[in-house]
């Protein structure tokens, strides 16, 4: 009887040892799946002002978080661009921006933003709020984001700023199409700048869907070896009945 025990006992230690290493298994792969790669690039904007051309570098930071079936997108500024030779009240300078789309899919992306919440004193770098708007997928893949034109307006002007360097991306997402087109698909992206098109969830595959479906399987590994710790027990305390 007393060998009996042991053996149930070191046959609960190893049950409960297997399902811990699935379940950090799945969630070991889960935390290893790339979806998405940013960095700042320095981008060397030319601009075209009232009173003549300027140009500025300022470090650009692009990021993306998903948002029902696309993704809001955040441009920011790391440093002013252009300056105003008279001082610019609250609310007198509003900014724009497109981002190019690349990879995957292209077009064009607009992020827009409040206007200046303080007055912007003159011959100083006009600080650009975040500006942000809604990317909808229309191609699976890997899909880069570039800073593209800025355009800012302030007391009936239009100044244009735009990269000269020819900058890299500053973020790269994996995403996957709203309507289930496969990447290398017909039609190109456009301006996404708005709420984005509708449609349903689609099952989406590639690597972090794989390992979801591990994740899954460790979860479901860890469940069927609780069932049968629970089953021997009640077996054996009928036994012992």
């Amino acid at each position: 009887m007393w060998g009996a025990e042991v053996s149930y006992r070191t046959y609960q230690k190893r049950t409960a040892a297997l399902a811990s290493l699935v379940a950090l298994a799945g969630s070991a792969v889960l935390m290893a799946a790339p979806v998405a790669h940013a960095e700042v690039v320095d981008v060397e904007y030319n601009c075209k002002t009232p009173i003549g051309d300027k140009s500025a570098v300022s470090p650009i930071d692009i990021k993306g978080v998903e948002s029902g079936d696309g993704y809001k997108i955040t441009m920011s500024w790391q440093k002013g661009v252009s300056s105003s030779p008279v001082e610019l009240g609250k609310g007198a300078m509003t900014p724009s921006a497109t981002i190019e789309l690349g990879g995957a899919d292209n077009g064009t992306l607009t992020v827009t933003g409040p206007a200046n919440q303080e007055a912007l004193p003159a011959n100083t770098p006009i600080k650009i709020n975040d500006l942000s708007g809604t990317y909808t997928p229309k191609k699976t893949g890997k899909v880069d984001f570039t800073a593209g034109v800025l355009t800012i307006k302030a007391l009936g002007t239009v100044t244009t700023c735009t990269p000269g360097n020819d900058p890299g991306p500053s973020l790269t997402l994996d995403v996957t199409a709203a309507g289930g087109s496969a990447s290398g698909g017909s039609g190109g992206g456009s301006d996404t700048g708005g709420s984005g098109g509708s449609g349903g969830e689609l099952p989406q595959t590639g690597p972090l869907d794989s390992a979801v479906a591990l994740g899954t399987l460790g979860g479901t590994v860890l469940l069927a070896g609780t069932a049968g710790v629970l089953w021997v027990t009640r077996r054996n305390q009928a036994v012992r009945r």
